[in-house]
């Protein structure tokens, strides 16, 4: 590494952090309806806290793709940074309210994270914000189309999580709204490693050139279909192979303490299946 890449590194380093203050001042802004510091200090929130964490890795992913895609100068780099990092940061809190209404839509997520300390609850907050981080770093990153195709491909992204928040609560036995709700962390972490796995397989697909809008969607859209057909596949899979002999749903939601650590088996698989599935097709 030369001096110049060094330096280069660094400004771009600079210009990064300041994207992820203004991040993390539009995130407190937006949720005034109670003291970030003080939950996180004087209440010891753990499930605020999981959902910060998910904001933050969000944050970094999509900040990151305006980092890793082409720039001819430091200058240029530099306005790709602010222009994309800021349309990250707008977008990606817009995601809380598509987990508020659309994906936790049976209760209020602020009341579950503030009152209860919900960390089912937060775990789900922090898989849809990684989710839509890896989205946006797939949008955004490469030769895309420019700010309107990021947008548009975070928007079919944002409604492929719902969608995908509807196909896993077909395929589980179990009532999910109603077990996050009541606490139950492993379903909490079982959901938000779906909608991870989902994010993660529908950012790599938009993560090339963009070429033309019919060809570029049809290969986002087809990543998405494989990914919510194989969601069931996967959770079979999981019961079978990764934990034989027991029942995946007994496990988390049929006895007394559910089983996290069935539920992070669960969730690793969806969140390793998509990569997989991006490598192999």
């Amino acid at each position: 590494m030369t001096v110049d890449e060094l330096l280069t590194a660094l400004v771009l380093l600079i210009g990064f952090f300041v994207v992820f203050w203004v991040g993390k001042m539009v995130y407190t802004l937006l949720h005034r309806q109670y003291d970030l510091n003080h939950e996180l200090t004087q209440r010891d929130n753990p499930a605020l806290a999981l959902s910060l964490v998910g904001y933050y890795a969000g944050l970094v992913l999509s900040v990151g793709g305006a980092l890793v895609g082409p720039g001819v100068s430091l200058v240029d780099s530099l306005i790709a940074l602010a222009v994309y990092g800021l349309l990250a940061v707008v977008l990606l809190n817009i995601s809380w309210w598509v987990c508020d209404l659309l994906i936790l839509r049976k209760f209020k997520v602020n009341d579950e994270l503030i009152r209860d300390m919900n960390q089912g609850t937060g775990v789900v907050v922090a898989g849809v914000f990684i989710a839509s981080g890896f989205i946006l770093f797939g949008a955004i990153q490469g030769e895309s189309g420019g700010i309107l195709t990021a947008v548009v491909y975070w928007l079919m992204g944002q409604a492929l999580l719902v969608l995908a928040s509807y196909v896993y609560d077909w395929i589980t036995p179990y009532d999910l709204h109603k077990e996050i709700e009541n606490d139950n962390v492993a379903a909490g972490v079982g959901f938000a490693g779906s909608l991870i796995g989902i994010g993660v397989l529908i950012g790599m697909s938009g993560s090339g050139s963009f070429e033309a809008w019919r060809e570029s969607l049809l290969d986002y859209l087809s990543f998405a279909l494989v990914g919510l057909v194989l969601l069931p596949v996967v959770r079979f899979l999981t019961d079978k192979v990764l934990l034989p002999g027991v029942s995946l749903t007994d496990e988390i939601a049929n006895q007394e303490k559910p089983n996290l650590g069935a539920a992070y088996i669960e969730a690793f698989a969806y969140i390793s299946g998509a990569f997989l599935i991006y490598w192999c097709v």
